[in-house]
């Protein structure tokens, strides 16, 4: 055809270029990798040596979500918190003792010297109140309590365990596990200010475990929890990088059995890598969770272009053609494929662009960067550096069929019991996809292995939860909050949630003032209740804000005007559907039963929040607007491949190798696992461009051979098998490996989408190699000329 000699002589006229060039190649892809490569300096502490990583989770918000929008409306009403809990666990069983006490004080004191904290609540500090006379005192439940008596202990043990605001927060149902409570108020300046946080306290639970080594410490909390996924990423980056790259090259060396080759793949995947990575830096892009690992999977795609070539250079030089005419034909013949599975692989990372979540769509359009200069170092420099390096290669047997030869011989004489079985395989594992159940828990992004997971689920097993629902609920007016009505209707809904088995604490300023009312009269059990004027709250609430030290205010749960207040539920056993149904559940109450808060709101009607309710939403989302990303990726897939391969019939039927393996794969996901979160919601889109490669080398070999060499539909079927089918197992095994190493990851985010991922590009190949050829055969019925 025109069309195909016009192209092959492009591509011949670039392959002779590339080789007469190559000293000018080499010196100009090193002086751009090194250009380049100084952008890394920017991912690097200058002051401590260590890697840069975004530790806020708000990261993973756009500026214009709005639940992230509504979670920064009510902090700027109320007050921007973060905290870190500090879990005290005596091996007594008994948190009411003189030296767990003392220890408790002890340890409340020092967390005030926490970088950024704002305030430090616990059992010692809890503001007891009591009346003597007309009097109201206001004290530290616990000082000295090295000194306390039995008495003493037990009747600190009574009010703790009577008291709404510490039950099952600070203190645990069976009074056996306590709590430091840090807030703290970071002003977002600085990506050193989390770890400083943290380092503080883990300093301190060092100290404080070596000196009472009868108690357990634990450490968790929204603070924490943005420092386990940096802590996770660096992990990542320090163990996967070196793993991947030593298998890649093991994989590489033993497949191809050329050292020259090798060692210039492992170049071409260092240059890659640092020029994807210094381009980052260079524009200002900090790095966290998510693009921590573009480097391992850049790393991993650019390894199938160099052994396609390395593979083509193999066995041409096999053939008995002289080095520069094998690496002339190697480029020649593989030079449109790479370029298109370059060009689609591009295309599907960038597909993430349709995620919600920001750190998803950089790791996509970092990917897709990586992909353009594996491309661009794959066919310039490895060419160019294979022509002025010694390299040999041992003339073929002349008898025996490979194992490529002795599958197709099989795919051929088979093909209508292949085409039947994988047909039948493909809709049993789909079968799978109707058992996934579309959730989401960030504290089980992270396995046993981190102190992180251990200590979170040690806390909502045994104290709190570290789920919350948070609400600004509005009385329409200044001092509004000080009415009967407001307060009566604000105690109706945190009773109302107090009744659902996954919520295990409320927090609302009703809880302060029911506990004031009763205590100024004589502790009257009967009024543990409502006042019923206004003045009388307000009264109550002046008296106490003058009598609480600095930092144990109630800023935190009313405005300056008092026209608002602030609600928190805090929830334990959890996922992101049942967050979100009770948040939901919340609004349909208010909505229902306070009219008067619901319509305060005025035009934005109340509305739940919290960075929990926020996760699970993003969850939710991610996954509808990552299913039209990836249509519409493959709608370009489809478009680019029609146009390159010129057949409307070849284009359609790359359809189904280029779709089954992700639907098989989420089939035998939901089989095995059933959950699908956020990390995996992308793998689709992500893997459509990587699976789409192995067809079009598969087809092009194909189309080569009935185009150019006249072979009927089974010969080219053994044709293309025997000239590609040994360079996609190489690079499946490499790719299967290097996602694999990826899903040994402790870290969901990174650690499901590696094994999703190898899954995928497993059966990718399975379906190419089996399922393709036969519908090849089946349905390709135009004389090819």
């Amino acid at each position: 055809m025109a069309g195909t000699s016009e192209s092959g002589g492009v591509a011949q006229s670039i392959s002779e270029a590339i080789i007469r060039l190559r000293w000018v190649i080499i010196v100009v892809c090193l002086a751009v990798t090194l250009v380049c490569g100084l952008g890394m300096r920017f991912h690097v502490d200058e002051a401590t040596g260590k890697p840069v990583v975004e530790t806020d989770s708000r990261v993973y918000f756009g500026p214009d979500n709005p639940d992230l929008i509504a979670l920064e409306s009510l902090e700027a009403t109320f007050t921007k918190d973060n905290n870190l809990l500090v879990v005290l666990a005596p091996k007594n069983g008994n948190i009411f003792t003189r030296e767990t006490l003392a220890l408790v004080e002890d340890l409340t004191e020092q967390a005030w010297q926490t970088p950024y904290s704002r305030r430090v609540d616990s059992v010692t500090n809890y503001q007891h109140s009591y009346a003597e006379g007309d009097d109201l005192i206001i004290s530290d439940l616990v000082s000295g309590a090295a000194d306390l008596t039995d008495e003493d202990l037990e009747r600190v043990r009574e009010i703790a365990n009577a008291q709404v605001e510490l039950y099952r927060k600070i203190v645990s149902e069976k009074g056996d596990v306590t709590a430091v409570n840090i807030t703290v108020l970071n002003p977002g300046e600085s990506l050193n200010e989390i770890p400083d946080i943290v380092n503080f306290v883990r300093d301190l639970a060092s100290k404080t475990r070596a000196a009472h080594p009868e108690v357990d410490v634990y450490l968790t909390g929204g603070v924490m929890t943005d420092m386990a996924f940096a802590d996770a990423s660096e992990e990542d980056s320090k163990t996967l990088i070196p793993a991947m790259l030593g298998l890649v090259v093991l994989i590489v060396g033993v497949a191809l059995r050329m050292v020259v080759g090798t060692l210039v793949t492992i170049v071409v995947i260092a240059m890659t890598v640092l020029t994807t990575m210094g381009l980052t830096g260079w524009a200002g892009l900090i790095i966290n969770s998510s693009t921590t690992i573009a480097p391992v999977i850049v790393m991993t795609l650019t390894v199938a272009h160099s052994v396609h070539l390395l593979a083509a250079l193999r066995y041409n030089m096999g053939d008995g053609m002289e080095k520069r005419a094998a690496l002339i034909e190697a480029l020649r013949v593989n030079l449109e494929p790479i370029a298109i599975t370059s060009l689609t692989t591009a295309v599907g990372f960038l597909s993430l662009n349709f995620s919600e979540s920001p750190p998803l769509r950089e790791l996509g359009n970092v990917v897709a960067v990586g992909m353009v200069l594996a491309f661009l170092y794959s066919i310039l420099f490895t060419p160019a550096a294979m022509a002025i390096l010694p390299s040999r290669s041992k003339a073929k047997a002349s008898t025996g069929k490979s194992a490529m030869d002795r599958l197709a011989d099989v795919v051929v004489a088979k093909q209508k019991p292949l085409l039947y079985g994988c047909t039948a395989t493909v809709l049993i594992a789909m079968g799978g996809i109707t058992q996934i159940e579309l959730d989401d828990d960030f504290f089980r992004y992270f396995d046993h292995r981190y102190d992180f997971r251990v200590h979170s689920d040690f806390t909502m097993d045994k104290l709190t939860g570290l789920h919350m629902i948070e609400y600004s609920l509005p009385s329409g007016e200044e001092q509004g909050i000080l009415q009967p009505d407001y307060l009566k209707k604000l105690d109706e809904f945190a009773e109302w949630y107090r009744q659902s088995e996954k919520v295990v604490h409320v927090s609302a300023i009703t809880d302060t003032i029911k506990r004031l009312n009763r205590t100024l009269h004589a502790n009257d059990e009967s009024y543990y209740s409502i006042p019923d004027t206004s003045d009388e709250a307000a009264q109550y609430l002046m008296l106490y804000e003058l009598s609480v030290p600095y930092g144990l205010d109630l800023n935190s749960q009313m405005d300056v005007g008092k026209s608002a207040s602030r609600m928190t539920i805090t929830l334990v056993d959890v996922k992101a559907s049942e967050v979100l149904d009770l948040a939901r559940a919340g609004e349909a109450w208010l909505k229902e039963n306070a009219p008067g808060i619901w319509e305060a709101a005025g035009g934005n009607p109340v509305r739940a929040t919290g960075m929990s309710v926020a996760v699970s939403t993003i969850s939710a989302h991610n996954i509808q607007s990552m299913l039209g990303g990836t249509f519409l990726a493959l709608c370009l897939i489809s478009l680019l491949l029609l146009f390159i391969f010129r057949n409307v019939r070849i284009a359609i039927i790359s359809l189904v190798p280029n779709l089954t393996p992700a639907a098989i794969a989420f089939g035998i996901w939901g089989y095995l696992f059933g959950e699908v979160n956020l990390a995996i919601s992308v793998v689709i889109a992500m893997t459509l461009g990587i699976v789409v490669d192995d067809t079009v080398h598969l087809l092009s070999k194909y189309l080569r051979a009935r185009r150019e060499h006249g072979e009927d539909r089974e010969g080219a079927v053994r044709y293309a098998l025997h000239t590609v089918g040994m360079p996609l197992w190489v690079t499946t095994v490499a790719l299967v490996v290097g996602f694999g190493v990826l899903a040994t990851s402790g870290f969901a985010v990174n650690g499901d989408m590696g094994l999703l991922s190898a899954i995928t590009i497993a059966v990718a190949l399975i379906a190419d190699f089996l399922l393709l050829p036969p519908i090849l055969m089946q349905f390709d019925r135009r004389t090819m000329t």
